[in-house]
């Protein structure tokens, strides 16, 4: 089958040709492959899931449009019109498979991406990106995997000896599984208040962070966010690991989270010293008994099929010039970093695709697509 911009899917066998090869199909590939298309280069959009949407797919359905965090609309059509009482994954995952329909974009999936290499025996200097249904050769890669996949366990004394239930917020359904059980939350950041806010209207909870969390009390403009964002921006561009950018932002006050403070689900424990079959043993040295263990920690970027193009530096994370990793200009990185937010997958899409077109060899197969 080809896709519309004259590419063909990967195929056990053979080696398929492309200027670019996108890998996912969330916010930020979708952006991507708007803006390849409309610049008339030969794209492959390559995502590892069962259908659209990204990581939207997987989201518990409580967190509905009312309450996700703000979600930008996809470079050229608008969000159609939204009931906040909807589920974001319902959503958002009708509103991507639209987007893909209505702008003719081809998403080869499933497709899974096990390796990205520079293939030295091309004297192109292409790079070969083996899949699960064969191998693709490319001039470049926009890598928009995201982090879904990669749920972050932190490691505590006795973790293993705990008999109740431990779960991340990528396995979590639903707060009534946790009626008539007390349930402690790990985490400072949005899914972890909004997830305290819900836990704590059916059942008891204990609230654990690292470090004291920071409130807003003041609406989030255009110039905090500019200023967060580019805290991250620098990090990345020292090759230092990426802080997300609510981390640098702090959290907002909601009515809903102060509800739940009047109810006492915020009310924060610094981290306990260790686990144990009944409970976590607080700093104090008294036990705390719990029954449930949510692991509200976040997510790492899912890039371990970018491995053997070595881009880690010492400091544990890949120097980054925009969207271009410092050391392989062939290679853009969206929804990472700085740009891990919907408004920042958008931007990162268009800037990597401006990027790209500065590659030596790259050159539009077709007229510029007028698509905005």
């Amino acid at each position: 089958m080809e896709t519309q911009s004259g590419t063909t899917p990967p195929e056990a066998g053979r080696t398929s040709m492309a200027d670019v090869v996108v890998i996912g199909a969330g916010q930020a590939g979708l952006s991507a492959a708007f803006h390849l298309q409309r610049r008339g280069l030969a794209y492959t959009v390559l995502d590892a899931e069962e259908g659209p949407g990204g990581a939207w797919r997987h989201r518990w359905k409580s967190l509905r449009m009312a309450t996700v965090n703000g979600i930008s609309d996809l470079p050229g059509i608008a969000q159609p019109y939204v009931d906040p009482a909807e589920p974001s994954s319902e959503f958002l995952t009708r509103y991507f498979a639209g987007y893909e329909q209505e702008l003719g974009l081809t998403v080869h999936r499933p497709v899974k991406v096990t390796a990205v290499s520079r293939a030295d025996d091309d004297p192109a200097g292409r790079l070969r990106i083996r899949t699960s249904h064969g191998d693709l050769s490319a001039k470049a890669v926009i890598n928009a995997s995201g982090t879904w996949t990669r749920p972050f366990w932190p490691i505590y004394p006795g973790q293993f000896t705990f008999r109740g239930r431990q779960l991340h917020v990528a396995d979590y359904v639903s707060a009534d599984e946790f009626r008539g059980q007390h349930v402690i939350v790990v985490g400072g950041g949005i899914s972890a208040v909004g997830l305290l806010d819900e836990v704590s209207q059916v059942t008891t909870t204990s609230w654990f962070t690292r470090r004291e969390p920071e409130w807003r009390d003041t609406g989030f403009d255009a110039q905090a966010g500019h200023n967060a964002v580019a805290l991250v921006e620098e990090r990345v561009r020292q090759g230092l690991p990426p802080q997300s950018v609510v981390a640098v932002t702090g959290l907002i006050w909601t009515p809903a989270l102060r509800a739940a403070a009047q109810r006492g689900a915020l009310d924060r424990r610094p981290m306990f010293t260790s686990i144990e079959s009944d409970g976590v043993r607080l700093a104090d040295g008294t036990l705390l008994q719990a029954d449930v263990i949510l692991w509200a920690t976040g997510f790492r970027a899912e890039l371990e099929h970018l491995a053997p193009l070595h881009l880690r530096g010492p400091g544990g994370g890949i120097a980054m010039d925009g969207t271009q990793v410092a050391a392989e200009p062939r290679v853009h990185l969206v929804g990472y970093g700085p740009s891990s937010s919907t408004i920042g997958a958008n931007r990162a899409g268009r800037a990597a695709v401006t990027a790209i077109l500065k590659l030596p060899g790259i050159r539009p197969q077709a007229e510029t697509v007028n698509l905005a």
